[in-house]
């Protein structure tokens, strides 16, 4: 989602409890040659692997450390992709892509020995997990969708509605922006950047904004790569998405998947509109589809009690 707005990431929740009690991201964890790059792996926990795909693109995994409590019953795996956190980065930016993302997943998932997984995404992290649901559907046991994107028709949604909230409740913000685009800027620029870096997180991600008032970025290195970001999303993609994200498209595919699905959508998120995400219940009917009424963009941060014990009842089945 929106770069700069994610780059204020949620790295809260359970931030100052893994310290203390669970692995520390920025040390206990390991390298694995990835398809020619070293990714970033923390993994601790028991029974079976739970693989954790952050949002973006262009996230690394720090903030779906909010997920540790999940360790009592499976083997959580948290990894920063190519080019995020603690990873390599690329010399040449057109490295990345979704199908780079969806196939260091099959490595990893193999480098680690495990013959199935479960998957456990967020935001940009489903359209990793459902490309690789769709491509090796034999190697998936639960895949969980946490403010899913099924299409880039759902994602241009994502900017349209996104700037028509600007445009209406901060005016000042927009009329800047319009200044510096009729000199050329675009969604890639630094100026423009920091623009949209003035909207609070907030304001289109969250159903209460004082959910997020408190809590701090924690230190981690290269926490969002928005060099990555704009290689995947188009150099203007805050308006029109092209490059990856201008591409890809699950709808058709969805409903021959047959491992156990959950999709959860928030009734205030702004940028994964309730009124694409519906559609999943066209598109993907065999999934268990939840609306959580009081949650934008995060859920778990905003109906935390709710969400746990759901995931947890989808995943024991």
């Amino acid at each position: 989602m929106k770069k700069i707005l994610i780059c204020l990431v949620i790295v809260f929740s359970a931030a100052g409890l893994y310290a203390q009690t669970y692995p520390d991201s920025r040390t206990d964890g390991k390298y694995y040659t990835i398809n020619g790059a070293k990714l970033w792996v923390v993994s601790f926990g028991k029974g079976e692997p739970l693989f954790m795909l952050p949002g973006g693109p262009g996230n690394a995994h720090l903030y779906m450390r909010a997920f540790d409590t999940l360790s009592n019953a499976y083997t959580l795996v948290y990894f920063d992709g190519f080019g995020r956190g603690k990873s390599d980065t690329a010399a040449d930016v057109k490295e990345y892509s979704l199908k780079r993302d969806i196939a260091d997943l099959e490595e990893l998932r193999k480098a680690m020995g495990f013959a199935k997984i479960n998957i456990l995404s967020h935001s940009y992290g489903t359209v990793v997990a459902q490309g690789y649901a769709v491509k090796y559907p034999e190697n998936v046991s639960h895949l969980l969708l946490l403010a899913p994107f099924h299409s880039y028709a759902m994602w241009q949604e994502n900017d349209d509605n996104s700037n028509k909230e600007i445009r209406t409740n901060y005016p000042e913000v927009w009329d800047t922006l319009m200044i510096i685009r009729k000199h050329g800027y675009r969604s890639s620029d630094s100026l423009h950047q920091a623009i949209y870096g003035r909207v609070p997180y907030g304001f289109l991600y969250a159903y209460n904004p004082d959910n997020f008032a408190h809590h701090k970025r924690n230190p981690y290195p290269h926490q969002m790569n928005t060099k990555l970001y704009y290689q995947m999303v188009g150099k203007d993609g805050d308006f029109k998405v092209s490059s990856d994200i201008g591409s890809f498209d699950y709808r058709k595919q969805l409903k021959d998947l047959k491992m156990p699905i959950l999709i959860v959508a928030g009734r205030y998120d702004h940028v994964a509109v309730p009124w694409m995400a519906v559609k999943y219940k066209k598109y993907c009917p065999q999934a268990k589809f939840v609306m959580f009424e009081k949650s934008g963009h995060n859920p778990y941060i905003e109906e935390p009690a709710k969400t746990f014990e759901l995931i947890r009842t989808f995943l024991s089945k």
